[in-house]
């Protein structure tokens, strides 16, 4: 199975880095992820929940990081066991490229599966590699706006825990308190007008 594509990115190539290098943030990501857990440098290994077809099952694996050229790429290989439902191996070469919108993720993975799993079909398997790897980068876009995106102004952030806030804020927006009062005693004259 080969599959490739690219991203664009609303963070810095360094940010995108950093966060392809966490395994804190890949395990929120990578759809089905149980755990992962660094076993060395630039290794790790990974329980991952997956289901392809009638097969379903946990896969044990490994990943190893390598040609490795922050915050640029580096190559990551991996191989994962789920018993009687069959293997995977693979590699996946990862590139990120700033630009002016943030940075773009350039990908191309080569695998190949065997056991109960390969017997599914291959038009099955990429399907379902195509649809997790939109999942981890929906996920990873997600996640990346939450601790990168735009933040509250301090003050709007604790006004808004306050009775009363939404008014104030509001009232700033629309010139303050005068345009309040010129709109009240408007008002006030029209509803004496139509007695």
């Amino acid at each position: 199975m080969e599959m490739q594509g690219t991203r664009q990115l609303a963070i810095t190539q360094q940010q995108a880095w950093e966060a392809l290098n966490d395994p804190e943030v890949l395990k929120l990501c990578i759809p089905g992820c149980d755990s992962i857990e660094a076993t060395g440098e630039n290794a790790y290994a990974l329980v991952n929940a997956i289901k392809v077809g009638p097969v379903a099952a946990k896969f044990k694996g490994s990943i190893a990081l390598s040609d490795i050229q922050p915050p640029d790429r580096y190559t990551l290989t991996f191989e994962g066991n789920g018993g009687v439902a069959g293997f995977g191996k693979g590699s996946a070469q990862v590139g990120l490229t700033p630009n002016d919108q943030g940075c773009e993720l350039a990908y191309s993975v080569n695998a190949s599966v065997g056991g109960k799993i390969a017997q599914v079909g291959q038009r099955l398997i990429d399907g379902v590699a195509k649809s997790m790897a939109e999942s981890f980068f929906k996920r990873f876009e997600e996640e990346m706006q939450r601790r990168h995106g735009p933040q509250e102004e301090a003050g709007e952030a604790e006004a808004a825990g306050q009775p009363g806030a939404l008014k104030k804020m509001w009232g700033k927006l629309t010139g303050g308190s005068k345009a309040k009062d010129a709109a009240a005693s408007e008002q006030g004259g029209q509803d004496g007008q139509g007695g």
